[in-house]
Order: C-alpha cells, then sequence, then structure tokens
C-alpha cells in the first residue's frame, strides 16, 4: 500500500494534464521513496523505465535498450542494444511524435559517471527534438550533491531546461503515524526516533505492538537489514567510509564543534570541515547556530538524520552482545532505560514541525525557527532554550519584536509552572520590555493544574503529546 506523498503525486498529476513537454528533477536521500513515489505516479500510464546502473557506458546502453524493447514489445524475451545513445534517445524521439509518454531515468548520477556527455545530450534533445513533442522526462537521483550541483546549478547543460523539481525529504512525524494507525501516539514517536521518517526503515521495523520485539528482532540483529545500513550507506556514497564513520562516532559520543571533532578524529581543521560539509549535504549532519544573536564562535554539529543517531546512539558499543545475540539480555539496561533521553532531541524536532505546520493557528507568521543558547549573566551559567520562532514583523501597535519561546520536554512525569518561569527567566537574555513574548510548552507526560490554570489565563499554549498527532 502506498501511503502518503498526496502532495508530491497531486503536483506530478498536474503537470502531467498539461501535456507540455516536461523536465522534471526527483531527488532526495536513499531510501526515501523516490522511486516508489515515481512508480506510484506512473502506473496508470505510458512510461519507459530506465533505471540506470552504477557501471560502464556499454552496460548502461544495454539496459536503456532493454527498457525501450519493454515498452515497445512487452512480451519480447530479448532485446538488441542499440549502436550508442544518441540512437536509442533516436527511437525515443519518434515514440514521443504519437504517444504521451513518461521516460524516467532513474540514478540519473549513475548514468552521467558512466558517460558525462549525457547531460548535454539531454540538453540537445530538449531544446530540439523533444521540445513540444510532451514527452514528460523525469530525473531521478538519490546523490543530492551531484543533483543540486551538475543537474539544477546555472553550471549545468540542463540548467534552464528543467520545468520543476521535487526534493523528496523524509516523512513527518504525523505522516511517520499513517503506518501505524492503531499504535499510540507514544510507540509512534519512538519509530518515528528511530527511523527518521524514512518509509523504507518504518517498513523493515515491522513494529506490531513491541518496539523491543521489533528492534531486538530487526535491527540489534547482525543479520537484520537495519543493522547493515549506516554502513552500507556510508560505503554506497563516500570514498572514505571510515573517515566518515569515525566523525559520525565522535559527534555521536558528544563532540559538537569542529575543533572538538576535529581533534577527536585526528584531522586538521581545514580536512574536517571539508568531511562536515559532506556530511551535511547529505542531511547524516547539522550545523546549527542559535536562532537569535548568531556567531560562527557558537555553531556546533548534530546528528540530524535520527536513523543515523539512533545507530550511533545504541549500536557501536553494544556491538558484541549484537553480534554474539545476547542483545535481549542487555535491552532493558542499555536501550530502554536511555530511550526517554535519546527522544529528547527528536522530540524538539517533532515539536518546531508541529509549530510549522499549525502556523496559520499561531499568534504570527513565523520567519526563522531554531533553538537558542547562551550566556545568562544574572544566573552566571549558559541557559538553552528549545525553541525560539521570530516573527518578522514588529507586533501590532509597537516597535518591540515578536517571539515564540518553547519547551519541549519527553518526560513521563507532569510539567508544572516552574517550566514556564523558567523559559520567561532564559528569554529575558535577548527580549526587551518593548517586545511581545508567547509561550509554549510541549509535553508527554502532561502538565500540573497550576499550569493549565496559567494557560487558561493565558499565558502559555500547552500541547500534548497525543495533541500532536490529532
Amino acid at each position: 500500500m502506498f501511503l502518503c506523498r498526496e502532495r508530491e503525486l497531486q503536483f506530478l498529476e498536474r503537470r502531467y494534464c498539461k501535456e507540455d513537454t516536461e523536465c522534471i528533477v526527483i531527488y532526495g536521500r536513499r531510501r526515501v521513496g523516490k522511486t516508489a513515489l515515481i512508480n506510484e505516479f506512473v502506473k496508470d500510464k505510458k512510461v519507459i523505465f530506465f533505471p540506470a546502473l552504477k557501471a560502464n557506458d556499454a552496460d548502461n546502453l544495454e539496459a536503456l535498450s532493454k527498457s525501450i524493447t519493454q515498452y515497445l514489445h512487452p512480451e519480447a524475451v530479448s532485446s538488441p542494444v542499440y549502436r550508442s545513445f544518441d540512437d536509442a534517445f533516436s527511437t525515443i524521439t519518434s515514440i514521443v511524435r504519437t504517444d504521451r509518454v513518461i521516460f524516467v531515468i532513474d540514478e540519473f548520477p549513475y548514468l552521467c559517471d558512466a558517460d558525462s556527455s549525457i547531460p548535454s545530450r539531454l540538453q540537445h534533445l530538449l531544446d530540439y527534438d523533444w521540445k513540444n513533442s510532451g514527452l514528460f522526462l523525469i530525473l531521478c537521483g538519490s546523490s543530492m550533491s551531484f543533483m543540486e550541483k551538475e543537474v539544477l546549478s546555472e553550471k549545468s547543460p540542463l540548467f534552464g531546461r528543467r520545468t520543476a523539481q521535487l526534493k523528496l525529504e523524509p516523512l513527518s512525524f504525523s505522516d511517520s503515524a499513517r503506518f501505524h494507525p492503531d499504535l499510540s501516539p507514544e510507540v509512534n514517536a519512538l519509530i518515528y526516533g528511530i527511523t527518521g521518517g524514512i518509509p523504507h526503515y518504518i517498513n523493515k521495523l515491522q513494529v506490531n505492538g513491541s518496539i523491543r520485539d521489533a528492534l531486538l528482532e530487526n535491527y540489534f540483529n547482525r543479520s537484520a537489514y537495519l543493522f547493515e545500513e549506516p554502513d552500507n550507506l556510508l560505503r554506497q556514497e563516500l570514498r572514505e567510509p571510515a573517515v566518515y564513520n569515525s566523525i559520525i562516532t565522535a559527534i555521536a559520543e558528544g563532540s559538537s564543534r569542529q575543533s572538538e571533532i576535529s581533534s577527536k578524529v585526528h584531522l586538521d581543521t581545514a580536512s574536517c570541515a571539508k568531511y562536515l560539509k559532506v556530511l551535511s549535504e547529505l542531511g547524516i549532519v547539522q550545523k546549527v547556530e542559535p536562532v537569535i544573536n548568531q556567531s560562527k564562535k557558537k555553531v556546533i554539529y548534530r546528528i540530524t538524520d535520527q536513523f543515523f543517531r539512533f545507530w550511533y546512539r545504541f549500536v557501536p558499543q553494544n556491538m558484541m552482545a549484537i553480534t554474539s545475540g545476547k542483545m535481549d539480555l542487555l535491552y532493558r539496561s542499555v536501550v530502554e532505560s536511555d530511550l526517554q533521553n535519546y527522544m529528547g532531541q527528536t522530540f524538539e524536532i517533532m515539536c518546531r514541525s508541529w509549530l510549522i505546520n499549525h502556523m496559520d493557528s499561531l499568534p504570527f507568521i513565523i520567519s526563522d525557527i531554531g533553538e537558542w543558547w547562551g550566556s545568562h549573566s544574572k544566573l552566571k551559567k549558559e541557559v538553552q532554550l528549545d525553541i525560539v520562532a521570530v516573527s518578522p514583523k514588529p507586533h501590532q501597535g509597537g516597535s518591540g519584536k515578536q517571539y515564540l519561546i518553547g519547551s519541549c520536554k519527553y518526560r513521563n512525569e507532569k510539567i508544572g509552572i516552574d517550566e514556564l518561569n523558567l523559559i520567561r527567566e532564559y528569554a529575558s537574555v535577548f527580549t526587551s520590555a518593548n517586545d511581545q513574548c508567547f509561550y509554549y510548552i510541549f509535553s508527554k507526560g502532561g502538565f500540573t493544574e497550576s499550569l493549565q490554570a496559567a494557560a487558561r489565563e493565558g499565558y502559555a499554549t500547552l500541547v500534548s503529546l497525543e495533541a500532536m498527532y490529532r
């Protein structure tokens, strides 16, 4: 069953119904569901589907020849191989003279690696042979850096020829829950924290009620697909997977500043910066700085891919137990006991996503949202706020700024009035009497009566985990 991605499907359908020549670029990290989306879109349409190979040009030409033959002669047992890509593309030109056809090149970067002239050839075809033909061309790729630099950028031969682009992101926490509508918000939040909203991983985790059973069978198991996945992805995407593994491990173990990371992995700062940039482009790590009073000195790095973060949090230090098949004996003490702490960062991501998705009901339109940390002169310590959102305009009738200040608590106990007082005090570091602040508190365990009373009087907005899934 195909779930979610309705907006993307509707977009593709609208473009298809126009019957114009299209060149649509679809890209995103591996396993995010690009091919599944395309298959759902083309299932009732005429399509030449060419999955490019990580191989040489001859092998790719043979694969393209088979795809064309399968379209022309679905019952054919064998297919002739075209003499060149130009000959193969000429056949497609002949086809689109009479038929509205979707031509999909999946894993487009593989084809370009095999033959670097492909982008220029497609440019020429789109400018001349395929112009006004009604061809619906889809170029799909998992290498985000390649797609952004070699397909979408101004230096690409295809620049100006694409008619649209879709960057497929992981599913939101609420969309992820659609895979398991009968499970509780808490279990669905954990599934999101483990899989990062990647549909393929949600399916592979196979949760049937018990997170513990699913993890022991499909994650903390040396034969499991998910156990091998991070290592496989690093090897597929990167030339020096061991170095990148060391950097991710350093961040997972608490090194957050570039100087700390480079020291931990024994790299000079310049080299470390290059590796971190690549990991950022892959969406595995993220460079974070405070929303207010941004400074290069305050930049830190975090593992932003939740699937990688979970793996590096729980697998390396328990590798012996996993490989010996004894993880069930340690699960409660090393995993279950730490899940609440692990979910803290995931919950902050969920809360910020919830605010963005509910912007029409917020006190103001958000122009920027993130977290904040800084020095509190009165308290004489570094303080941190989970959420700070900023309005692009001053509040009505005043000259001050508008802020939304948020706290996210993934705890079993109820959150009380002390939390509201605390975030007010922390926000005083960068706010003034002329500013207008709105306070939001998110909680897994609920709220005390005193905090609920303050919310009824308008001092704060309270959002429970259950309410976030409604």
